[in-house]
């Protein structure tokens, strides 16, 4: 099946070094390009992609507001933001908005490629190192935008589940959450998957967030 993909960055450059090495693999499609966030949602509902690979920073509508506007509807589309993450702080806004992972500029553009596949799969792409500097990020904000310190109970998620989504929240993978529990991994993609479920979250990145949320990761200072 042929990943349809619009790409939105008001950088000419990044947009057309993404589309010349789509143009080798067969299985992504480029069917559009944005330089505005504006530009973006009317693209999005004009070609209905499969992905919208996201810049955040752009003029008018920020890549935030296009996420939030495009994740929106019945058949929204996967969102994977592009950014350079040392510089913007605003990366847990995005996910909120409904964006599905993100990747840095910087990355090798194989590795982009790869992350378009896994969220076109409907998984969510949040690795390990990029969780923690995300919490990083995260507890940096005010008191307002800050998760609880303390721990509450989450409603209708069992003792096993709850361990299992503080590890997700600290940015384990399902082979290390299933080797720190000293359970299967097809036993943690199981939990995984009935907390997406009773926390009605989408993906995996949405996990992390609730786990933010609720107090179960609390990262040093």
């Amino acid at each position: 099946m042929t990943v349809r993909i619009v790409l939105a960055d008001d950088q000419p450059l990044v947009r057309s070094g993404l589309r010349v090495i789509m143009a080798d693999h067969p299985d992504l499609e480029v069917v559009g390009e944005a330089a505005t966030g504006a530009e973006a949602v009317q693209l999005v509902r004009d070609v209905c992609p499969d992905v919208v690979v996201m810049d955040i920073r752009m003029p008018g509508m920020d890549g935030i507001e296009a996420t939030r506007l495009v994740t929106a509807g019945p058949a929204a589309p996967r969102v994977l933001i592009l950014t350079t993450f040392d510089e913007d702080d605003h990366v847990y806004s995005a996910l909120r908005a409904g964006a599905s992972g993100f990747v840095v500029k910087d990355m090798a553009l194989d590795d982009i490629l790869a992350a378009i596949r896994v969220v076109a799969a409907g998984d969510a792409l949040i690795a390990p190192g990029v969780t923690r500097r995300l919490i990083a990020d995260f507890v940096r904000r005010p008191a307002t935008a800050a998760p609880e310190r303390s721990p509450r109970p989450v409603e209708g998620i069992t003792e096993r589940e709850r361990e299992v989504l503080t590890l997700v929240g600290r940015g384990r993978s399902n082979t290390e959450i299933a080797e720190e529990l000293f359970i299967t991994v097809a036993t943690a993609k199981s939990h995984l998957s009935r907390l997406l479920t009773k926390l009605g979250a989408r993906d995996r990145v949405q996990l992390v967030i609730t786990a933010y949320e609720m107090g179960l990761v609390t990262p040093p200072r």
